[in-house]
């Protein structure tokens, strides 16, 4: 079995059990997730199996979008309501106005410190590994970029957000290093990944309606290669552009730059990058 799954991941289960799940509903060794979601997290992760796996670091740099609940007044060492808190403050008055000019702050490409609470790896450790050992270790601000954020509701103390990100950007430490200009601490109380490039939480299938479908041989929630990026098709009809593909060698290519799904006789055999009337082979399948 192959192709891309949409899921609607339930709050209180990892990216991990998703996976764990659907390799015993459908029979499927070969299977990963392309994008992490904390426990508390619900919303979009895409799934891919089989061959489909090799396109795992190309969904992995899709923009998301996210909508984000929060509260201001104290702070927790996982940076959201799940974990402990380590310092508050009683009395504040922030408002909504406050709030937007600071989160205008954070727009654009920033560099972004991880939280301890992640599943980033230093010295062979991941951090939440040496975390739960009472162990902080300094980490490297890494470059993301934050290209919207709105403020869909704000009350003084508790609020949310709709943001659009790049690969790699932590909405927890979005919100903590927000609390923090803020001088209130602030902390995640709610998270729903509404997007993934494309895909939106409408596509998605529950784990239940997977399982459902799967038991009555209705596989209508895979996603082909094909039908999931949905790139404009080119035909190689010369065996000799056909060896090049296949062997990986780009070659001359008269027609305009881009990303193609590329077929040989109406067989699918991979995507294919076009650039200055040169068609370079991207993925095989």
């Amino acid at each position: 079995m192959e192709g891309i799954i949409c899921v609607n991941k339930p709050k209180g289960v990892t990216s991990f059990d998703i996976i764990r799940k659907l390799r015993k509903v459908l029979n499927e060794k070969k299977i990963g997730h392309t994008g992490t979601l904390d426990p508390l997290a619900t919303g979009v992760i895409i799934i891919c199996l089989g061959r489909a796996t090799k396109l795992v670091s190309d969904i992995e740099a899709c923009e998301k979008e996210y909508k984000a609940k929060f509260e201001l007044g104290y702070k927790t060492d996982t940076y959201d309501i799940e974990g402990k808190t380590i310092d508050k403050i009683e009395n504040f008055d922030i408002s909504r106005e406050s709030l937007e000019q600071v989160l205008e702050k954070f727009k654009g490409k920033i560099l972004q410190v991880p939280p301890m609470y992640s599943a980033i790896k230093m010295q062979g450790k991941k951090l939440y590994e040496l975390a739960r050992l009472g162990i902080t270790v300094e980490r490297v601000p890494r470059p993301v970029e934050i290209k919207k954020i709105d403020v869909l509701s704000f009350d003084g103390k508790k609020g949310e957000i709709d943001c659009v990100v790049s690969k790699g950007t932590y909405i927890r430490s979005l919100i903590f290093d927000t609390g923090e200009v803020l001088g209130t601490f602030a902390t995640m109380s709610g998270l729903i990944r509404t997007r993934v490039g494309k895909t939106t939480l409408e596509s998605c299938y529950s784990l239940e309606e997977i399982e459902n479908m799967a038991s009555e041989e209705n596989f209508e929630f895979l996603n082909s290669v094909e039908q999931f990026f949905k790139y404009p098709r080119i035909d190689l009809k010369r065996e000799e552009t056909i060896t090049y593909f296949e062997n990986g060698n780009s070659f001359s290519y008269e027609f305009e730059d881009g990303t193609f799904s590329v077929y040989n006789k109406n067989e699918f055999i991979g995507l294919g990058i076009i650039k200055e009337k040169r068609l370079k082979p991207y993925k095989f399948f």
